[in-house]
């Protein structure tokens, strides 16, 4: 069992003193949602604690699997470069598929001229992760991978990923502490660009213009849904690819159902990480809370991180990414929106 912890919870003003609860304007670049009714229990969610949810109409819009025509999802995303005003915060509704198609369609100098100089997150994760390497790479954003609003609208939400968001889009320089599964060397303290993501994601775009050329980083990775073969088979892509020999350290987040099946005769996800390891010329740190389970942390695609242990612990800390300009730290709704 992972033991997951944090020395900087939620630093800043309370709700209640706070009269600036964010703008929040909701970007659907991929899949329709699983659940309307979750994602609109979301919406409703955040507009509890006074936040002003806008763009939510694209939580009707539909083409086949995606939400809505890939002019339409390019549109919304290139509309943010030419909007009159700008929202505190971007969140992506889902993943799912469909944020592939559209990295050919934005205007990189529009986004990078406008939101450089407003540093608005833009925060999601899973299929997000195409649009964060797009970003980075081709306009030099620094955006931020965290719960969508599908993971709001849950039933009963995580209190982790809702106070890890909020702290990371408040917080100069937040900070995570969790006890990994194999303990990795002592004295492990690394410093560099701090990005990753998707697994799946970032191997589909290795060879194209949108994989970030980030030396001396420290890459975080996570699946779903992967049996494990495939999990260790795009792993050995990043490393025989020369990806891995550029960075400085692996942080294993989740791999959620990534589990084998009869024919893998006892061949597990445990044995394909153990491979890697065997294989990989740096530190391989697993562990990290982040991924498809309910409780993941908020991380920067590409900002400064720091990566050190401290006794039995793992610690993650980060500076220089997109945040609200006014501190907001709201507590969970304690019921379901009525």
């Amino acid at each position: 069992m992972i033991a997951i912890t944090s020395s900087k919870i939620l630093q800043g003003p309370s709700p209640m003193s706070s009269s600036f609860p964010p703008v929040i304007h909701l970007l659907a670049p991929s899949s329709v949602p699983a659940d309307l009714g979750v994602a609109r229990r979301g919406v409703q969610r955040l507009q509890q604690l006074g936040c002003d949810v806008r763009h939510a109409g694209v939580l009707e819009r539909t083409m086949q699997r995606f939400a809505g025509s890939d002019l339409e999802r390019a549109a919304d995303i290139n509309q943010l470069a030419t909007s009159a005003e700008l929202p505190d915060l971007a969140l992506a509704v889902r993943g799912g598929y469909g944020a592939s198609r559209l990295l050919a369609m934005l205007d990189y100098p529009a986004l990078a001229e406008r939101l450089r100089a407003q540093c608005l997150p833009l925060v999601g994760y899973s299929d997000f992760t195409a649009l964060q390497m797009a970003l980075y790479s081709q306009a030099g954003l620094i955006t931020l991978g965290g719960p969508m609003l599908t993971d709001f609208g849950a039933a009963t939400p995580s209190i982790f990923s809702w106070e890890r968001f909020w702290a990371a889009l408040s917080q100069v320089q937040p900070e995570l502490a969790w006890r990994p599964v194999s303990q990795p060397a002592a004295g492990l303290d690394l410093q560099g660009p701090l990005w990753g993501g998707n697994l799946a994601m970032l191997c589909s775009l290795l060879g194209t213009p949108y994989f970030p050329a980030i030396e001396d980083g420290l890459l975080f990775l996570e699946d779903v849904g992967e049996a494990p073969y495939r999990i260790e088979r795009l792993l050995y892509q990043l490393l025989w690819s020369g990806v891995l020999d550029r960075q400085q350290a692996v942080i294993l987040g989740d791999f959620t159902d990534c589990s084998g099946g009869p024919r893998d005769q006892g061949y597990g996800l445990s044995d394909a990480l153990a491979q890697f390891r065997r294989h990989c010329p740096i530190p391989v740190i697993d562990g990290l809370p982040f991924g498809h389970d309910r409780d993941k942390a908020t991380l920067p695609f590409g900002a400064p991180g720091h990566l050190w242990t401290a006794g039995d612990q793992v610690c993650l800390s980060f500076h220089g990414h997109p945040r609200l300009a006014r501190p907001f730290a709201p507590p969970l709704p304690s019921a379901d929106p009525a």
